[in-house]
Formats: C-alpha cells, sequence, structure tokens
C-alpha cells in the first residue's frame, strides 16, 4: 500500500521558517542580555551577515540612550547632576586606567583581590566585561587601520568606529583565545559572563538612595528616579560616548609625533574629556608605558590617579615611557607633524 503525501508549496513552509527563525533570534539575544557567553563560541560563523546590526540584542542600549529623555520627566538638582560628574569621572578612570592600561596592556601589576575591584569597578562603566574589552583592544592594536581593525574609522567611517563594529555579531563574543592571560581566573570570567550584573547593580543602588535622600534630606530635591536618570543614565551614556572617541576620531583629528603605520592622533581636547587617553598617537608608538602623555603638559590624569595608588602600594612595576620616545630622531619632522593636524 504506498501512501502518497502531498508536497507544501515554497510559500507555505518560507513564512513558518522565518518566524521560527525569527523566533530564535529574539530568544537567543534576549538570553545573551543576560549571558554573554551564551550560544556566543561559534556562532558568528552561522550567521549569514555577521557584518549585520543586531537590533535586538542592542535594545539595552538604544533603552538607555532613549532613557535621558527622562530627564524631563524628573527635573534636575545638584546632588543628581553632581553624582552624575563624579560617576562618569570615576567610572572613565575604571575604562582608562583598569580596563585599558591594566588588561589590555599590562603596564602595572597588582594583586588578585585589588585586580577583582578594579574589574567590578570597570564593569560599572557598563562597556561589557573586562576581557572582552581587552581582547578586542588588542585585537585593534593587532591590525590597526587595516580592514581587520574592528573600529578604524578610516575603512568603515564613524557610525562603525564609534558604535556599530560591536552591535554586529561578529564582534559579539569574547576572543578567550586573546586574553589567556586574565581568562585563568574564573572570578574575571565569571564578571564578564554576567556583565549586566554590576550595571544593574549599581542603577538599583542609586534609586535606593534617591529614595533614601528624597525622605531623609527632602531640601535636596532628589528623588530616586531623578538619582537614577542622572546617576546611571545620563552619565553611562556620556561615559560610553566619551571612551568612543577614542576609536572614532583621535585616528582622524590631531597632531602626530611618530610614524606608527597608522593614522593614530594626539589630540589635546580628547584627553582631557577621557583622562588622558587623547594622546592616542604617543600610546600607538609606546602601547606598553603606563603614561600616556609623556611631557608634563600633556595632561593625563589617569596616570596621575595610577601614580598616587602606587605610592600607597596598591599597585606596583608602573611601565615607564622608553628612554627614545623622547629622541627627537624618532619624532616626524616638523612639516609632516603639522600636516597630520
Amino acid at each position: 500500500m504506498v501512501i502518497l503525501i502531498e508536497a507544501k508549496p515554497t510559500a507555505w513552509y518560507l513564512p513558518r521558517l522565518m518566524r521560527r527563525t525569527f523566533r530564535k533570534t529574539v530568544i537567543n539575544s534576549f538570553v545573551q542580555w543576560f549571558d554573554a557567553d551564551y550560544h556566543a563560541t561559534g556562532a558568528a560563523a552561522k550567521v549569514v551577515d555577521i557584518d549585520r546590526i543586531n537590533w535586538v540584542r542592542c535594545a539595552p542600549f538604544i533603552v538607555l540612550h532613549l532613557g535621558c529623555l527622562g530627564i524631563f520627566l524628573v527635573g534636575w538638582s545638584w546632588t543628581a547632576i553632581l553624582t552624575a560628574i563624579g560617576l562618569y569621572f570615576v567610572r572613565m578612570f575604571a575604562i582608562t586606567g583598569i580596563y585599558h592600561r591594566y588588561f589590555s596592556h599590562r603596564t602595572f601589576k597588582t594583586s588578585r583581590p585589588a585586580q577583582f575591584v578594579f574589574a567590578l569597578l570597570g564593569a560599572s562603566a557598563t562597556q561589557r566585561g573586562p576581557l572582552w574589552w581587552a581582547a578586542n583592544h588588542r585585537e585593534h592594536h593587532r591590525n590597526s587601520d587595516t580592514p581587520a581593525d574592528p573600529h578604524s574609522p578610516i575603512h568603515f567611517g564613524f557610525f562603525r568606529s564609534h558604535m556599530g563594529w560591536f552591535m554586529c555579531n561578529r564582534f559579539y563574543a569574547t576572543q578567550y583565545n586573546r586574553i589567556q592571560d586574565f581568562a585563568r581566573f574564573p572570578e574575571l570570567v565569571w564578571l564578564n559572563r554576567y556583565d549586566k550584573a554590576v550595571p544593574l547593580g549599581l542603577a538599583l543602588l542609586l534609586y535606593l538612595c534617591g529614595l533614601g535622600l528624597e525622605h531623609a534630606a527632602p531640601s535636596l530635591s532628589v528623588t530616586g528616579l531623578q538619582l537614577f536618570v542622572w546617576g546611571f543614565v545620563i552619565s553611562t551614556t556620556l561615559l560610553f560616548h566619551g571612551t568612543a572617541t577614542i576609536n572614532s576620531l583621535s585616528h582622524i583629528y590631531g597632531t602626530k609625533r611618530y610614524d606608527t603605520g597608522d593614522e593614530s592622533r594626539n589630540n589635546f581636547w580628547l584627553a582631557l574629556i577621557t583622562l588622558g587617553e587623547g594622546w592616542h598617537n604617543n600610546h600607538h608608538q609606546h602601547m606598553g608605558a603606563v603614561r600616556q602623555g609623556f611631557y608634563w603638559w600633556e595632561i593625563d590624569i589617569t596616570y596621575y590617579i595610577l601614580k598616587t595608588l602606587s605610592w600607597f602600594g596598591i599597585i606596583w612595576d608602573l611601565k615607564p615611557v622608553p628612554v627614545k620616545a623622547y629622541d627627537r630622531e624618532e619624532h616626524l619632522p616638523a612639516k609632516k607633524l603639522a600636516s597630520a593636524a
């Protein structure tokens, strides 16, 4: 007995397949909001267009920006504004001094407990985990301003270098093979995997502190939502864009002291908003130095803080600027330096 099964037309299968694929993408993206390593390994190879922005996974990033409009609902107070400014600078140091100069370049040493505290502080900046951040930054230096650079404005333009690069699927997973020296610490791997835990904790703490001040010190005109919007939403958004200018702007605007083989520049204004990271051409020439402002007039607040921490024995073995960095023969001629501006 032969049973004939009627074949369904393509128009019947295609919508169902698309719905199933979309549903799977949404579920995976939702889980990845909380577990950064969920289906991360090898996932990029299975995606047809790995350079396409994953808007579902990036929804929290978009909501963060939309949340800035909350200032029109919660108003302002000096307490809220000062909290936002304070958290901007504290967490900017966490990115520049810890994520960058420690985890990415190992320009100083510290103890394991201090390393974990530093990682917690860095995670509060809401720029993902320390291992993900450092691994991608090492990749940037390895392929600076080539097509393999994750965020070269020379090859990919402003938007991709500023934020689009980490919004796509290609750079979602942590490249643990690039950061094996720190991936051996399980506490860092946990922080990296659950990279939203610390930011959510900070957001909740700010809200609760605002509620406490609302009842304990009503003269300050602070509310829970107000402190949350200013202290977390506004501060975190500005912090991200301040950090991202080093990727998008410091390879376009500024001057060159050294021929580094790429378009990295020194920029005084970017150095101010990033606590010293704007001396980017210096850094690309001698990336192992803890100090990026090589001369006294090159303000490097991150270095000043790190130097202070070394006086208290919290960190040690700060790698100095090589003597050859001050050799005039190492510098570009004045005409070339000026033309790079």
